[in-house]
């Protein structure tokens, strides 16, 4: 789960991470009164959106009066801002961070992140902060530092040193490196985060060290420990079949492809696309519906499908362990009579109760077409969705 820059600070400032004053504004009139509370002479205008590279897009203004922050805020509210991060889609401006500018000296880039290779929570800084850290790794390669934490022990103050001596941090502001360095770990472990990243920290004119952007992910499936984390979710910012999915309980990553994916398993369903998209189709989603696939389940997975305009052809591919495939064969006949559908359907099942289901599924009356192995259902699903494309039928399905 990602979360907005504002989010980031108040979390990462109640860990003793040093950052610039701000206040959120949802409207121009409310923006330029922020500035006002805020008080000084220049301020920075943000958009809040789940999305880096806002700068070159026109999310990030430099105001100079409140004139200015209006104009710049009426502006963004209700557009849409696309970078490489978002897509052509881009993402929608509901919200925008008004903070009082600080006085730059120079930039460092900071990032915490999961290393699996060692499995430790690694450390990636670099003097070259203000880009993005795939330019930097690009164009400056050796300006990365990295380090690895030992979970033991934890982040020590020495490693904190080491680091700050090797961006050629000034000794009077090695100790302020020291306090965010631990903050933003602390902030990762003890919240759970996939990532925490400042980009750029800043250290100002007048030796501050300041985190002027920052960014955290959270690891989903720990989100009920830490309901506070859990109450920031914005899912204004998110594609709204995953959100809806999640709300099911659903697993599901929306693609561009065509054929609709209903897979228990997600090495099953990894390896379902892959078989799509070498059956020559193009999967339009990637669906995890887990262990417990009762009837109503597969039902909430179809409707979740079938809301996709590009699905033109469903494949259920199950492989029952824990499942049972008479109960994912009743929840394929139940969502076929629920709801409207009339695109090509496509069952493979294989494990428990298979005979049961595929006997439900041949006295269901429904056009199902049914497969045996992997292969078949592709090539069946790719052969269906091609035959209904080349007579020119547009296939939709309302949920």
């Amino acid at each position: 789960m990602d979360i907005h820059e504002y989010q980031a600070k108040e979390i990462l400032s109640g860990f003793g991470v040093a950052v610039p004053d701000g206040a959120l504004a949802y409207s121009p009139e409310q923006a330029a009164y922020r500035a006002r509370e805020l008080g000084g002479d220049r301020w920075v205008v943000k958009a809040q959106v789940h999305a880096g590279g806002r700068g070159k897009a026109g999310g990030v203004k430099i105001c100079d009066s409140d004139h200015e922050i209006h104009e710049a805020t009426e502006g963004m509210f209700g557009q849409k801002i696309v970078t490489h991060q978002t897509g052509p889609e881009g993402k929608g401006i509901y919200r925008v961070y008004v903070e009082a500018a600080v006085p730059i000296a120079r930039e460092i880039y900071l990032g915490f992140v999961l290393d699996r290779t060692s499995q430790r929570v690694m450390i990636v800084a670099s003097a070259e902060g203000g880009m993005e850290i795939e330019e930097i790794s690009a164009e400056k390669p050796d300006s990365i530092v990295r380090a690895t934490v030992e979970p033991a022990v934890g982040l020590r103050e020495f490693q904190c040193r080491q680091i700050a001596f090797k961006l050629g941090v000034d000794a009077g502001q090695v100790q302020q490196m020291v306090r965010t360095l631990q903050g933003c770990y602390r902030a990762f472990t003890e919240l759970d985060a996939t990532m925490v990243e400042v980009n750029p920290l800043v250290i100002t004119s007048d030796a501050r060290v300041i985190a002027l952007d920052a960014k955290m992910t959270f690891d989903d499936n720990a989100l009920f420990r830490h309901p506070q984390v859990a109450e920031l979710r914005d899912k204004s910012q998110e594609d709204p079949r995953e959100a809806r999915a999640a709300d099911r309980g659903l697993n599901y990553v929306g693609l561009d492809g065509n054929i609709g994916c209903i897979v228990n398993g997600a090495g099953l369903a990894m390896a379902t696309m892959d078989t799509i998209k070498l059956a020559g189709g193009e999967p339009a989603n990637f669906m995890d519906i887990g262990g417990g696939a009762t009837p109503e389940r597969v039902a909430k997975a179809f409707r979740l499908v079938l809301s996709d305009k590009n699905v033109q052809a469903v494949l259920v591919n199950i492989f029952a362990g824990i499942n049972r495939c008479d109960w994912v064969a009743e929840g394929v006949v139940q969502a076929l009579k629920e709801v409207e559908v009339d695109i090509p359907v496509i069952v493979r099942l294989a494990g428990t109760n298979v005979e049961q289901g595929q006997k439900i599924l041949a006295q269901s009356g429904m056009p199902i077409i049914r497969a045996s192995t992997l292969n078949e259902a592709a090539e069946r699903a790719v052969g269906a969705w091609k035959n209904d494309l080349s007579q020119g039928v547009r296939m939709r399905a309302v949920s």
